[in-house]
C-alpha cells in the first residue's frame, strides 16, 4: 500500500473512533446537536474557527493566492474582525439566547411563519456550503490518489456522516479542536519550509508574478479596494448574526463564549500568512502546475498547495496534509448535517409533523435525518464536479453574496432593532432574492461601465470581484434599507408574541454562569477523553520518522508530532478535583423560560 494511503486510511479509522469515544455524552437532542451547552471556550474557539475554515482555503483559497496574491487574505481578515466583535460583544449574548437550534432563537424573535422560512432557506444554503467544501476536498484527494472524483466524493462524505452520526455535537467539536492542532502543526512546517527554500520571506514577495497585493487581470485598480472593503463587511455581517451564532450556542456559559471567540480571533489572525506562504512561493517558482495536474484543466491553480508539498515535503507529508484537509472540511460538511439535522428535527418535526413526540423517538429521526442530508450534501457535491469550469472560490464567494447575505440582514437587524412587525423577516428575504436574482441573471457588465463611463471592457477577474461587490451593497442598501423601513408599519403584537420577543431581548441581556464545582465531573471528562485522543494522534504522527526521509524530514514529522502531543498532555494533565456532592454532568435546562434568577441558569 502507498505510504500516503495509509496516512489517510488510519487517519478515517481515527475520525470515525472519535464519534465512538465521545457517543456516551449525548443522552438526549441538546447533547446531539450542541453539547447540551456544556462545552468548554478552548473546544469553542476551535470550533468557532474551524467553521471558516475547510479545505476550499487549501484549493479554492491558495488558487486565488497563486494566481492573485495578498488579496484573498482580506477574507480571513475580515473573520478576525467579526471574531474580535464577537468577543467584545456578540458570543455571550448569542449563548444567552438559550436555545439548542438558532432558528429557535428565530423564532422567538420573528415568530412561527419565520421559523419555517428561515429553517427552509438556511437548510439549502448550507447544504450548497458543505458540498463545495466536500468537492474541494475530492479535488484534491483524487489527484493523489488517482481515485475518480464521484469515488472520492462518496467515500470521503460518508466518513465524515459516520463520525456526525456517532457522536453528533459533541464529537464534531472535539475533532475540531484535534484537528485545529493537526494543521497548525501542518501548516507551519510547510510555511517554514517554502520560506527556507525561498531564502526568506521577502524574495517570495519580489519573485511574485505581477502585483503581489492586487494580482494580475486588472484593469482598474479601484475594483480590488471596493472588493476588500465589501468582502470586510460580508465576513464581518457573517460571523455576528443569529444565524451563524450555533458555534456558541455550545458553549458551558457566557463566559466560556467570549474566551471562545477570542481564541478564533487569535486564530484567524495569525493564519492567512502562513496558510498561503507555499502558493505565493510556487506561484514565483516557474514550475508549470497544469502540466503536473492535467485533470484539473482550468482549475489548476486549485493544486497550487499540494503541488508545493509534492515537490518540497518529506515523503508521507501529502497523507498528512490530506488528513488535516479532512480535519478543516470537517466542520463546514457538519453545517450541513448536525446543524441542518438540528434545524429540521427541531424546528419543523417536532413543532409541526408531530408535537408531542417523546425525546427517544426525536433521537432516532436525528440520527436518520442526518444521514438524509448527508446522501443530499454527497449529492450535490457531484453535480459540482460536473460543472468542470466552475472556480471553487468564485462558487463559495457567489453562494455568500447572492443566497446568504438575504437572510443575515434581519437576523442581523432584528438584534437591534426592536419593533418590526413579524413580516418584516420573510418579506426582508423575498426582496433580498429578488436583488440577488438581478445582479444574477439581469445585471451586464456593459450596464456597468455604461454608468460610470468607462471605456475599456471588465476581466473576468474584474466583473467576477464587482458581481460579489454590487451584490453586497445592494443588499445592504436595498434589503437592509426595506428591514428598516418595515419599523413605520410596526404595531403592538398580540399578547403571546409580545411575551416571546420580550423573552428573547431579556435573555441576550442576562448573563449565563455555570459555576466550577457544579460541573468539574463533565469538565473533567472532556479534557480526558480529548486530551487522550490527541495525544495519540501525536504520537501517530511522530510515528511518520519511520518513513524514508532525509534527516530534516524526519525532523519536521518529530516537531509536528511532538505540538499535538503537547497539546493533548497538557489537556489530560489540567483535571480539577472534583468537590464531594458536585459530580453531576446533567444538561442543564437553560430555555429562558425561568429569568426569576438572572445570573444563574
Amino acid at each position: 500500500m502507498d505510504l500516503n494511503t495509509a496516512v489517510v486510511l488510519i487517519y478515517f479509522v481515527f475520525l470515525i473512533a472519535i464519534g465512538w469515544a465521545f457517543r456516551n455524552l449525548t443522552s438526549n437532542t441538546s447533547d446531539y446537536f450542541r453539547g447540551g451547552g456544556n462545552v468548554l471556550w478552548w473546544m469553542v474557539g476551535a470550533s468557532a474557527f474551524m467553521t471558516q475554515f475547510s479545505s476550499w482555503t487549501f484549493t479554492g483559497a491558495a488558487g486565488k493566492a497563486y494566481t492573485d496574491g495578498i488579496a484573498v487574505a482580506f477574507i480571513f481578515v475580515g473573520n478576525a474582525i467579526g471574531f474580535f466583535l464577537n468577543y467584545l460583544y456578540f458570543a455571550p449574548r448569542f449563548r444567552q439566547m438559550r436555545v439548542v437550534t438558532v432558528v429557535e432563537a428565530l423564532r422567538l424573535r420573528f415568530g412561527k411563519t419565520n421559523e419555517q422560512a428561515f429553517a427552509w432557506v438556511n437548510m439549502f444554503t448550507t447544504m450548497i456550503s458543505a458540498s463545495i467544501a466536500l468537492n474541494g476536498l475530492a479535488i484534491v484527494t483524487s489527484t493523489i490518489f488517482d481515485y475518480s472524483m464521484e469515488v472520492t466524493i462518496i467515500a470521503t462524505g460518508l466518513v465524515v456522516l459516520i463520525m456526525s452520526v456517532t457522536g453528533g455535537a459533541w464529537a464534531v467539536i472535539a475533532s475540531d479542536f484535534m484537528q485545529m492542532i493537526v494543521i497548525v502543526a501542518v501548516t507551519v512546517a510547510c510555511a517554514a519550509v517554502g520560506i527556507y527554500e525561498a531564502g526568506g520571506f521577502m524574495p517570495i514577495v519580489e519573485k511574485f508574478p505581477g502585483d503581489f497585493v492586487a494580482g494580475s487581470d486588472m484593469n482598474y485598480m479601484a475594483i480590488i479596494y471596493v472588493w476588500a472593503f465589501s468582502i470586510f463587511l460580508k465576513q464581518i455581517g457573517l460571523t455576528n448574526n443569529i444565524l451563524y451564532s450555533y458555534r456558541y450556542l455550545t458553549a458551558k456559559d457566557s463566559n466560556n463564549a467570549r474566551k471562545g471567540a477570542l481564541l478564533a480571533c487569535l486564530l484567524m489572525t495569525l493564519g492567512p500568512i502562513i496558510w498561503f506562504i507555499p502558493s505565493w512561493f510556487m506561484a514565483g517558482s516557474g514550475i508549470d502546475i497544469s502540466a503536473m495536474h492535467p485533470e484539473l484543466g482550468a482549475k489548476y491553480a486549485d493544486a497550487a498547495y499540494l503541488a508545493f508539498v509534492e515537490i518540497y515535503m518529506p515523503v508521507g507529508m501529502i497523507g498528512l496534509l490530506v488528513a488535516a484537509m479532512f480535519a478543516a472540511t470537517m466542520s463546514s460538511i457538519d453545517s450541513g448535517l448536525n446543524r441542518n439535522a438540528g434545524i429540521f428535527v427541531k424546528n419543523f418535526v417536532q413543532p409541526v409533523l408531530v408535537p408531542n413526540i417523546s425525546e427517544s423517538r426525536l433521537m432516532i429521526v436525528s440520527r436518520v435525518a442526518t444521514i438524509c442530508f448527508g446522501a443530499i450534501i454527497i449529492s450535490l457535491a457531484l453535480f459540482l464536479n460536473s460543472l468542470k469550469e466552475l472556480s471553487l472560490f468564485d462558487a463559495m464567494l457567489y453562494m455568500s453574496a447572492l443566497l446568504g447575505f438575504p437572510q443575515m440582514i434581519p437576523s442581523f437587524l432584528g438584534f437591534f432593532i426592536r419593533k418590526t412587525p413579524d413580516w418584516a423577516a420573510w418579506a426582508t428575504i423575498m426582496v433580498g432574492a429578488i436583488v440577488s436574482y438581478f445582479i444574477a441573471a439581469v445585471l451586464e457588465p456593459a450596464h456597468v461601465q455604461q454608468l460610470l463611463g468607462l471605456s475599456t471592457e471588465f476581466t473576468r477577474r474584474e466583473w467576477t470581484d464587482l458581481t460579489v461587490t454590487i451584490s453586497l451593497f445592494s443588499h445592504i442598501v436595498i434589503t437592509g434599507g426595506f428591514f428598516c423601513l418595515t419599523t413605520l408599519f410596526y404595531k403592538e403584537l398580540p399578547a403571546e408574541r409580545s411575551e416571546a420577543v420580550e423573552r428573547f431581548f431579556t435573555n441576550i441581556h442576562t448573563p449565563l454562569v455555570k459555576e466550577e464545582r457544579d460541573h468539574a465531573h463533565l469538565d473533567n471528562r472532556q479534557r480526558i477523553l480529548l486530551g487522550r485522543m490527541v495525544a495519540i494522534a501525536g504520537i501517530l504522527v511522530m510515528a511518520l520518522m519511520a518513513m524514508p526521509n532525509p534527516l530534516w524530514g524526519r525532523l519536521v514529522f518529530l516537531a509536528c508530532g511532538a505540538l499535538v502531543f503537547l497539546v493533548g498532555f497538557a489537556l489530560f494533565s489540567a483535571t480539577t478535583d472534583v468537590p464531594e456532592g458536585h459530580d453531576s454532568d446533567e444538561d442543564d435546562v437553560d430555555d429562558g423560560a425561568d429569568i426569576s434568577n438572572p445570573v444563574r441558569v
